[in-house]
């Protein structure tokens, strides 16, 4: 299990607060612009370090680890695909990112390109993509690594409703192990894949709450964000 233990961050004016525990599933991270959504993941990616506070996983201290050596996978809103490498390429890199991929780490990266409906595609530079396209793309390397923690960071915000909610699905689908942390400004996405929703507001992040409760019973400060 996912744990932020007393974790407080503070930069400039802002501070963040945290002590939750995150259950496997699908998580949606909601609030305000501004409130700490992307801090939270930053902080469990170790892109960012907290002023108190431990980020556990399975009780191990990820403090001490580099982002790369943490248990962590990002999918990030811009896909991060590198445009001069060919699709096989970027999704390669999820196994071999600082040497060359072995014949049995390309292999590897054609069945995930399969696996996300990418399979003829190998050869196209990102840019040759759909966004939808690109989507599948860095979710297959996501596949690759094969990490037990994923986050989203409104990876398909720039998508349309359909062919978010389709990307959506096919991580559901995907990664039925994972404990994905989903940032999301549209009810929609957590209603539709989400098992618990977790609120963040002027830096304060309020333990999961199981999605039907969230919006059937909204807090008022949930009440005033979504209306």
């Amino acid at each position: 299990m996912l744990r932020l233990e007393g974790v407080e961050f503070a930069r400039g004016g802002f501070r963040l607060a945290a002590d939750i525990s995150v259950p496997s599933g699908i998580t949606a991270v909601i609030g305000p612009s501004g409130g700490g959504k992307s801090t939270l993941l930053s902080l469990i990616a170790g892109f960012e370090v907290p002023d108190r506070g431990r980020v556990l996983w399975d009780r191990r201290d990820l403090g001490p680890l580099a982002p790369g050596a943490r248990l962590v996978a990002v999918l990030f809103q811009d896909n991060n695909l590198f445009p001069h490498l060919d699709v096989l390429a970027n999704v390669a890199l999820g196994l071999a990112p600082r040497t060359r991929p072995t014949s049995e780490d390309v292999s590897r990266a054609r069945a995930a390109l399969e696996r996300v409906g990418l399979t003829g595609f190998e050869d196209r530079r990102p840019g040759a993509l759909s966004g939808g396209q690109q989507s599948r793309a860095a979710l297959a390397r996501v596949l690759l690594t094969d990490r037990p923690v994923v986050l989203m960071d409104e990876a398909f915000s720039a998508l349309g409703p359909a062919l978010r909610g389709e990307m959506l699905d096919l991580v559901r689908d995907l990664l039925p192990d994972a404990t994905i942390l989903m940032v999301t400004h549209d009810p929609d996405d957590a209603l539709r894949v989400a098992q618990q929703v977790i609120f963040v507001e002027e830096g304060r992040v309020a333990p999961p709450v199981p999605t039907k409760a969230f919006f059937d019973a909204p807090s008022e400060a949930v009440r005033r964000y979504l209306e």
